[in-house]
């Protein structure tokens, strides 16, 4: 009898514990029977839209009705959100055109599916007091450059210019934040800057804008997951529509659009207008296509001699199958 128990006992402990991890990992239902979805976003102090749509909750309010739960995560770099799309952490992220290249090339199943503004956000920064006053100067110095990010495609690209190779110079990899301190502190001689980082170091630190060339920066885009895009047409949509929608919130409001950028970034005033109205154009065509791909075909070579793709074969099928247009295209503000 004992022995009986015993099993009874275990049997049901089995079935309690197969009902939690069930529950677990379950979606959870809504009040109407019908499961509840999630729709998990990054922001980025280098995206100022996805700051406008954190805070004003626009899509919050759209999808609460249709069972979607809106959930946000900090992305402190392009390299960053990549990352978090290929661990299926967030279901649309922002990075830089050439990152998301890079990423798509090396085997990362997303798509383009907007692009959110035209951003001068990287350039070659020099502390104050530097006496080097060209990039073909910076050979053999130390740059710090957050690797998988336009500044150090910037960076490559500046290089390759100035007739220098990658293993010219020695290049710190530093995530954003860091490298900006590192540059302050004297550890490096140079930093690949981005905004508005870049622009506070300029005001805070004396720091100089060694190289700028508004032509190696390759649009700001957002990218889905492939497999949430077949799942969630709908509340892809609804981003893409989002994001339109806080592009022109910004353009009438501007007064307002640079507070909320220095409170939610925690800069100055007057870097977030800097950022906003000297450094970033967001009248742009959000449609991803002939623009992006210009960029990616100037880049490609040098992505390809630093080994930052698989092959070069790889990274022209991305350049290929990278956009995908269709919700841009049919945006709408509401």
């Amino acid at each position: 009898m004992k022995i009986l128990r015993a099993v009874f006992a275990a049997a049901a402990a089995t079935a309690l514990l197969a009902g939690c991890v069930q529950g677990e990992d379950a979606p959870a239902a809504n009040a109407d029977g019908t499961k509840s979805v999630a729709l998990r976003l990054d922001y980025a102090y280098y995206n100022p839209a996805s700051l406008v749509l954190r805070e004003q909750k626009w899509l919050e309010t759209e999808l609460a009705g249709k069972g979607v739960t809106v959930s946000w995560q900090l992305s402190a770099g392009s390299n960053k959100a990549n990352e978090a799309l290929r661990a299926d952490a967030i279901d649309v992220g922002s990075t830089a055109g050439a990152a998301a290249l890079v990423a798509r090339a090396n085997g990362s199943p997303i798509k383009t599916i907007d692009v959110f503004s035209q951003p001068e956000w990287a350039a070659i920064v020099v502390p104050k007091g530097s006496t080097v006053t060209s990039v073909a100067q910076l050979k053999g110095k130390r740059i710090a450059a957050t690797k998988g990010t336009d500044p150090y495609f910037f960076l490559l690209q500046a290089l390759d210019e100035a007739g220098l190779k990658p293993a010219d110079v020695t290049v710190t990899n530093l995530q954003h934040a860091d490298g900006r301190t590192a540059l302050e502190r004297g550890d490096v001689d140079a930093w690949a800057g981005l905004d508005p980082l870049m622009a506070t170091s300029e005001v805070d630190a004396g720091s100089r804008l060694l190289y700028r060339n508004v032509a190696f920066n390759s649009y700001g885009v957002l990218n889905a997951r492939e497999a949430f895009l077949a799942e969630h047409p709908d509340l892809a949509q609804s981003v893409v529509n989002a994001y339109e929608k806080a592009r022109q919130w910004i353009k009438a409001n501007p007064d307002q659009a640079v507070a909320l950028y220095a409170r939610e970034a925690k800069i100055s005033e007057p870097v977030a207008k800097a950022v906003l109205t000297e450094r970033t154009v967001l009248d742009v065509d959000p449609v991803p296509g002939a623009a992006q791909k210009a960029v990616f075909e100037k880049i490609l070579p040098v992505l390809v001699a630093d080994a930052n793709v698989k092959s070069e074969a790889d990274a022209r099928t991305a350049i290929d199958t990278l956009f995908e247009p269709r919700f841009a295209t049919a945006r709408v503000v509401s």
